[in-house]
Order: structure tokens, then sequence, then C-alpha cells
């Protein structure tokens, strides 16, 4: 049988495959020295709880300890999709907490209080099912909202809701936050300054991909990792591990769900660890079938989340003040046009834009930018009609995809879309027209937002914008950059532009 240890892609086509025990971003402090990772695997399976192999990879790098005996990541953050055993984490680090490290208080809390009774129920069922730890336990509190194992010895392990402020004063040496996906600032505010007077204090975040601005301390850490990892310099006080898959590879260069890795059981083996475990390939393949081309299924089996920002890094990629150095009221396109459509990978908003000739120039603009998909078709045939633009521009990789057919039937044309290398032509066309100040609009709202919230993603020697972990809507700014660069691609026939109908 295939080491588990192996990654995936390695077995023979009809041999079991294995999801991969190393997360696929990962980051651990260069100051650990020992471990007690070893000794708290030993403790769980002595409960009867046998872990994986990753899990006692990130129990390893999570409880190592530098040369003075404090923990080496002050912060373990665990990112990973659903069902593949990141509970067994969390019961083997509070077992160790409260019969090996001899940590006083140990803080359990999730999003929601049943889920915080069902991790207390289990790791309950641990300890009272093992006689050598029955023995050292005084009571097992049940009462609603007060639930806890206490031992003789006085170490305590409560567990509560987050949502209504439970915990708020209590100073625990350990916090598990489980359903970090759902973690804020008012949270993390009532926690950090409870922990400021303990000797060794660590926290443990796990949980699985972000799902917006739900996920805010989840995209700090997740940006701290990322950080480290692009510079080759470890965080000096995080552990980060993350299985999940590049929605950004070579094979899907479009700026849009990865519908081919998402078909691909490489894809589920690299971002589910537990994958012929205790997940199995039939009910992957069921989910994605289910779940179809929502995003829902790259979110809960594949890793893929949308992260907020914190602020930290608005307008990454164009400065502000570039940008709105570029506003004029009066700026408008003049002669031929080209229009673009584009859309979340959701599907929940598209936007059309336009782009013209003005003043030596380019003019881009946000035509509309609305909910949904329905409405698109009609209103870009309302368009076409109007002002006769010399092409139609839509990624098909993209999901605008889906609409080309209609749109080419309803409009009469034929549909221009960008190949790979095209896509980051489109990209840096639209950079260098605002650094050379050859680029105007007129200040729109959705434009704005998307630029303050966009990123790069590789593409080849390139680049093009990421849609994927953003946070922000950015179909507004891929429209207007696909349809800037639609002015100069190549058309069967131009239309002769209508004068004075803008």
């Amino acid at each position: 049988m295939t080491s588990l240890l192996e990654g995936p892609g390695a077995v023979a086509p009809d041999a079991p495959l294995y999801g991969s025990q190393t997360p696929r971003i990962l980051t651990v402090p260069k100051t650990c020295l020992s471990s007690s990772g070893q000794e708290a695997v030993e403790l769980a399976a002595l409960a009867g709880l046998k872990l994986d192999p990753w899990q006692q990879f990130v129990l390893d790098q999570g409880l190592g300890e530098r040369a003075d005996g404090q923990w080496s990541a002050f912060e373990v953050a665990v990112n990973v999709p659903r069902q593949n055993g990141k509970g067994g984490v969390i019961e083997a680090r509070e077992l160790a907490g409260l019969f090996l490290l001899g940590e006083k208080l140990i803080l359990h809390s999730a999003h929601e209080f049943k889920t915080s009774i069902v991790a207390f129920r289990r790791i309950e069922q641990l300890i009272m099912g093992c006689p050598d730890l029955r023995k050292r336990v005084l009571r097992v509190r049940k009462t609603t909202g007060e639930e806890a194992i206490e031992l003789v010895t006085g170490q305590v392990l409560r567990f509560l809701a987050r949502s209504g402020g439970s915990g708020r004063g209590f100073t625990g040496d350990c916090n598990v936050l489980d359903e970090a996906m759902i973690l804020g600032d008012d949270a993390m505010g009532a926690l950090m300054p409870t922990m400021s007077a303990v000797p060794n204090p660590q926290i443990w975040y796990l949980g699985s991909a972000g799902i917006g601005s739900l996920s805010v301390q989840l995209a700090r850490l997740r940006s701290r990792a990322l950080a480290a990892v692009e510079s080759g310099k470890p965080d000096p006080s995080l552990a980060y591990f993350e299985w999940s898959v590049d929605p950004h590879v070579p094979e899907c260069p479009q700026a849009c769900t990865d519908h081919a890795s998402a078909d691909d059981p490489a894809s589920w083996a690299t971002a589910n660890p537990a994958l012929g475990i205790r997940i199995t390939e039939e009910h992957v393949r069921n989910e994605r079938l289910s779940m179809g081309g929502s995003g829902i299924f790259e979110r809960e089996r594949l890793g893929v989340g949308d992260y907020p920002s914190d602020g930290t890094d608005a307008w990454q990629v164009i400065g502000e003040d570039a940008w709105r150095a570029l506003a004029a009221a009066e700026s408008q396109p003049e002669g031929a046009v080209a229009f673009s459509i584009d859309a979340t990978p959701e599907r929940s908003h598209a936007a059309i834009a336009v782009a013209g000739r003005w003043r030596g120039g380019t003019h881009v603009e946000v035509v509309a930018h609305q909910p949904g998909m329905g409405w698109v078709v009609d209103k870009a045939k309302r368009l076409h009609e109007r002002h006769r633009p010399r092409c139609w521009v839509v990624d098909a990789g993209g999901p605008a995809g889906s609409l080309i057919k209609d749109l080419a039937e309803e409009l009469g044309v034929e549909i221009v879309s960008p190949k790979m290398r095209e896509v980051a032509q489109a990209a840096g066309q639209f950079y260098d027209a605002v650094a050379d100040q050859s680029l105007s609009h007129i200040d729109q709202a959705p434009l704005a937002t998307a630029l303050a919230g966009a990123q790069k993603r590789p593409l080849g020697d390139a680049w093009a914008w990421a849609r994927r972990g953003v946070g922000v809507d950015i179909s507004p700014l891929v429209a207007v950059t696909n349809a800037k660069w639609g002015l100069g691609a190549e058309v069967e026939t131009e239309s002769d532009p209508l004068d004075n109908i803008w």
C-alpha cells in the first residue's frame, strides 16, 4: 500500500489515492529546539485516539519549544477542509494541556454553542473511557454554559461559545479557537489582553477556508504565512498549516474558478489529507456533482477561500493617488468602442464595461454592475443596438464564459475571447496606461473598490488580476481591463461607430 507520507500523483492508476500529509502552505518558527508533540501523540493513543501522520506533524511543529522552554509559536493555525480530522488535533492538544503540560486553564471556544458542546462530549468520552486518565478527573461540569472538565490537580478545560461574549475575562494558558474562519476583531479584542499575564501562553486556530468578511483574523494569519513563504523568512511566532489547492494553476490561466483542477482527484488529494482514510474518492466525486460550478465545492473541499483585506494591503497594485489623478468628469468614449463582460466566480454579480479613445488616450467605464447573471444578455443587446461596438470581449474560461453562446446568438457577432498570453497582455496594458497617464475614468465606486483590493497572480513570466482570496468583487476591474484590450484586438469586421450617441 502507498505510504500515507507520499504526496498525490505517485500511485498506480488502480491504486487508492491518499491525501497529502504535507500542507501546501507551511511556515513554522526557526527557534524550535525540542517538541512535546510525540508525547502528545502517545497520550492521545492511550486515550484511544489514533492520529494520522499529518495530525502528528501539526502537533510536533505546533508544540515546538525554544531553548528557554517557551513555545516557539505563540500562534498555531490549521486551515484544512471539513471532515479531515481537525477535531483530532484539537483533542490531542487539549489532552496534552491537561495531562502533560500542566496548563491551569484551557479555553475551547467555537462560533456556535452546539459546536462547542459536540467537542466537549467527544473529549469527555476519550477521558472517561481511559482508566488512567479518568482517575485524575475531579469533576465534569455539564451545566449549560459552564461545561468543563476539572482535574484533581486543579487543571480545567472549559468550553464556550464566542457569540455572546462568553469567556471574556478568563485568563487561559491555552486558547483553542475552533471554527476560526468565523473570527473577527471583537473576539480577538476580548482574548488578547487576557493572555498578557500568562507566563507561556499559546493560541490554536482551527478552521476551514475563509468566507469573506467573517474571516478577518484567519486572513491576517494567512497573510503573514504567505509573506513568510514568499520571503523565505519564517514568521517568528506563527506556525501555519494550510491544505488547499492553488486556484491559479498554469493549466487554468484565466482568473476564474479552476474547474479542470476541481475535477482532478490529484487536487482532491492535495487539499484533503484524510482522503483514502476517512474520506473516499467516491464521496468527493458525489460532492463535486452535487455542488457543481457554484464555487462551494472549491471552498469546502479544495480549501479555496475568500479572505478579506485588513486594510494593510489595500491598493497594492495601483496606488490610490495614481488612480484618482486620472479621474475626469468630462471623460467619455469617442469613436469606435469595445465592450466587455465579467462576473464573480460565484456568479453573484456581473459587470459590463466599455473602453474608447479620448484625447489621445483611453477612456474606461463600468456601464453596469448588478447582482446575478440573468440581466446581462438583455442589457448587452440594448447596448449593442445603440453603440455598434467594434467587439465584445468575454473570457471563455471565466465565469461569464457561459454567456458566450447566448450573446453570439442575440448580438449576431462573434465574441472575442482572450487567450492565455492575452490575459496577461491586457493586465499589463491597463497597468502601463495608468503609469503613463494615458487612461481616464469618471471615478466610479465599483471600480475604485475593485482596485483597492486587487492583487496580482503569476501568469508565466507576466501576471494577471487575482480573483480568489482578495475578499472583493473585481469583476468591474477585469471588465474594464478586457474592454481596453478589445480596442486593439483582431476582429473579423468593425461596425461603423454611431456619432453622438454615448
